[in-house]
């Protein structure tokens, strides 16, 4: 039962919560694509106005987060060669998935530093945000660093999802494994899709009404 606990918990994470919000996070992106500057700004204002959003993004976030990537660094550490337990697809997978946790861990700190972090230092405000996310999705280097950020975040969760489901006994046997594998990795490219559908609608000229302590948070970190 060594750590039987823990992994039943960094699984359970990995899906409820940060799932939600992964998948929240995607759709609030994606209103970039689909309504524009306007569309983004409404989005980001709805979820900033959320009663106690501090405290929802503590405990359903930020602490989850903390223990499920600190936790899953651990798994990582001390993984081991599954090729004799598994098919040569699913050790595949396992390694993928590995992998795709260290990326998204550094992607997603990353990240939150550019946008979330400038926000509580008082550099930007929430409605800089789509001028901030212009500025970098303009570069082409931190573009591609994103995009490689945003397929191992989708992968992780998707690939994720399918072992909680094995793990937890809500699918039982080859056949419904294999049917839950459709579903995710379907999950996975359409979440993907998604992502780097709102990536690109940032790099629009729309977005690049910039206030000036956006510019200089990008500057800042380019240089």
């Amino acid at each position: 039962m060594k750590g039987y606990y823990s992994r039943k918990l960094h699984s359970l994470l990995g899906v409820i919560p940060l799932g939600a919000f992964l998948i929240s996070h995607m759709i609030s992106n994606f209103k970039a694509f689909e309504g524009g500057k306007k569309g983004f700004e409404g989005a980001v204002h709805f979820l900033n106005s959320m009663p106690l959003v501090f405290f929802l993004e503590l405990f359903l976030i930020w602490l989850p987060l903390f223990y499920h990537g600190i936790y899953g660094l651990y798994i990582a550490y001390q993984a081991k060669n599954n090729v004799g337990n598994y098919s040569y697809e699913r050790n595949i997978r396992f390694t993928i998935q590995r992998v795709t946790g260290v990326i998204t861990f550094v992607f997603v700190i990353w990240h939150m530093y550019d946008t979330r972090f400038q926000i509580i230092i008082g550099k930007i405000t929430h409605d800089d945000l789509g001028a901030t996310m212009h500025n970098i999705m303009n570069n082409p280097v931190l573009f591609i660093l994103y995009v490689i950020g945003v397929v191992s975040a989708t992968f992780h969760f998707a690939n994720g999802l399918w072992a909680f489901l094995v793990s937890w006994g809500i699918t039982v046997g080859p056949r419904a494994q294999k049917v839950s594998t459709y579903i995710c990795m379907g999950l996975f490219v359409l979440m993907s899709v998604l992502f780097i559908l709102a990536m690109t609608a940032f790099r629009s000229s729309e977005f690049q009404a910039a206030a000036t302590a956006a510019i200089d948070v990008v500057k800042t970190v380019l240089s």
